[in-house]
């Protein structure tokens, strides 16, 4: 007959809470947050995210992601003595019901952890809001426009700003969507990047970096961390995300992580792993200045200022759409990292 689970937890023996779904251990609540603040930090410190004297804007949208970013950043920040100059940078998109009302969570989050907060918008950038996009061209390429708007509005308030790195929410989850996605558009140019850490360099084009800390933390370890420490963070998802490619490939990894939960980290392992040829990588321009705006741009003008010209130039709906076909590389990914979650 086989002995009874224990109850107690692996690491202290004291009363489990949980059981992690990273690695399926048995613990307590105490000892998860150690787990998981620990092993963020070793994240850190193995890939050299961050040197003293860094201004670090943390990429907020009040989501449970960011929330904890911004709580366990700072909180790292103190412990490990990092030395970063910490804010917060909001991008309102303009989506009513959505981000005006997660935008009032980030607001409480700077308040929380004392951080001063930036909020930049789509309407002050580019002259849009997202509701007024998705009523030009409906709803099925409208998350093309928003991950390319947003990864530049997150570049411009950083310049703003004056930092040097953005971190983002990112997590284990998003990134092996993002690989799975790339596969299945056939992008294999992009399989390297994506599973990057770390992006952005002079190599790129690019003044400022972006970095991931939760690249291998499980989204549900997340939710964990932010129920037991009762964090304020908004829930709702995104009015459009429903209709977003990405969610196919989300679903698709959740019925994996439920047969072998080790799935997302061995996904994650592959893309690292994943030898791409010469002739794929080729894909990818080298980088220059937008012939507009400036921006980065492997092209004459950057992916904003093409999809801003088919907006201003009220073009029709079908006709926005041909050009913003999924498979179409230059404006298939959103961004480089494939197009953005929400966070």
């Amino acid at each position: 007959m086989a002995a009874p689970r224990s109850s107690g937890c692996a690491h202290c023996g004291n009363k489990a809470a949980l059981k992690r779904p990273k690695t399926g251990e048995r613990v307590c609540k105490e000892c998860f947050f150690r787990l998981f603040e620990d092993e963020i930090h070793e994240t850190i410190v193995s890939a050299g995210l961050f040197r003293r004297g860094q201004k670090v804007a943390i990429a907020a949208s009040g989501g449970k992601d960011s929330t904890v970013l911004a709580h366990t950043v700072t909180l790292l920040n103190a412990r490990h003595d990092y030395g970063l100059d910490l804010c917060l940078l909001s991008i309102d998109e303009g989506i009513k019901g959505y981000r005006d009302d997660s935008l009032e969570t980030v607001k409480r989050n700077a308040e929380q952890y004392g951080l001063p907060l930036r909020v930049l918008s789509y309407q002050e950038l580019y002259g849009w809001t997202m509701d007024e996009i998705v009523e030009a061209i409906g709803k099925s390429n409208n998350c093309t426009f928003c991950g390319v708007f947003r990864r530049q509005a997150l570049d411009r308030g950083a310049q703003l700003l004056g930092v040097e790195t953005i971190v983002t929410g990112h997590n284990a989850d998003d990134i092996a969507e993002t690989v799975l996605m790339n596969l299945l558009r056939g992008d294999i140019g992009r399989l390297p990047r994506s599973t990057h850490i770390l992006t952005g360099s002079s190599e790129d084009g690019e003044a400022i970096t972006r970095s991931k800390p939760f690249k291998y933390t499980y989204e549900k370890e997340i939710v964990m961390y932010a129920h037991f420490k009762k964090l304020d963070y908004f829930s709702t998802e995104c009015v459009y995300a429903p209709n977003a490619y990405r969610g196919f490939a989300r679903e698709y990894l959740k019925d994996v992580e439920r047969v072998r939960p080790s799935a997302i980290l061995d996904i994650i392992r592959s893309g690292e792993s994943f030898a791409v040829a010469d002739t794929a990588g080729a894909r990818q321009a080298p980088a220059g200045a937008c012939a507009r705006c400036g921006y980065i741009a492997s092209q004459e003008l950057c992916k904003a200022c093409v999809l801003l010209a088919t907006l201003n130039s009220g073009r029709s709906k079908q006709t926005l759409e041909l050009e913003c076909e999924p498979g179409e590389p230059g404006l298939s990914a959103g961004t480089a990292d494939g197009a953005e979650p929400q966070q």
